[in-house]
């Protein structure tokens, strides 16, 4: 499971390494899917990226080499960066996002609400998604205060023009109040469960 190791490979600073290797192969799985004509994968893939790669000025030349060789639209995929992480390194995170952006390639500020100054960073942030983080989502059907932390940044995203995402949705409880509450998308196993990465993927997210 990705815990048993990406708390050594964050150690060890291997994360740069890991996340050349995910790019590589998911955009070549992509790329086999469209020469083949099949529907298998959803119109917009997302990739998670670590924070030590954000500031790394050849990940980004390493990225559009990547989407240069396997030919796969840069609209296709949708980069995630942790809202701890883009905080961390707000001036490189912003020029990150900006340069891909600029090409076509969308974003995502994963686990939304973590952070102790959340909507403050936000202005200073180009993301196209914001994923609610999912310890507001998992018990919002029971817990008032993490409902209404959930409508909040339900509201304040759509204000800015943002898509916004609920992680940790796992039951159909939890799904209905997402409807109501407006939020856009809904991620976990009351949706769908993880299925492999490859030709028999299907679509395993949908609209709240």
């Amino acid at each position: 499971m990705p815990m048993a190791f990406i708390p050594a490979a964050e150690r060890y600073g291997l994360m740069p390494s890991i996340d050349r290797w995910v790019i590589r192969n998911a955009l070549a799985i992509i790329s086999r899917q469209r020469v083949d004509g099949r529907n298998d994968l959803a119109d917009i893939c997302s990739i998670n990226l670590s924070g030590a790669s954000i500031g790394d000025e050849s990940f980004l030349d390493f990225i559009r080499g990547q989407f240069s060789h396997f030919n796969v639209p840069f609209q296709s995929i949708c980069f995630e960066i942790t809202e701890t992480a883009a905080i961390a390194r707000l001036d490189k995170a912003t020029h990150f996002i900006q340069e891909l952006r600029a090409l076509g390639c969308l974003f995502s500020l994963d686990d939304f609400g973590a952070g102790m100054s959340s909507f403050a960073y936000l202005k200073h942030l180009p993301v196209d998604y914001l994923k609610i983080d999912g310890g507001f989502v998992k018990d919002m059907a029971d817990d008032p205060i993490d409902r209404a932390m959930v409508e909040a940044i339900n509201s304040v995203g759509h204000v800015m023009g943002k898509k916004t995402i609920a992680e940790f949705v796992d039951s159909d409880r939890v799904i209905a109040l997402l409807r109501e509450i407006g939020v856009d998308f809904a991620q976990g196993y009351g949706v769908a469960k993880p299925q492999p990465f490859g030709p028999r993927l299907r679509v395993a997210a949908g609209s709240a």
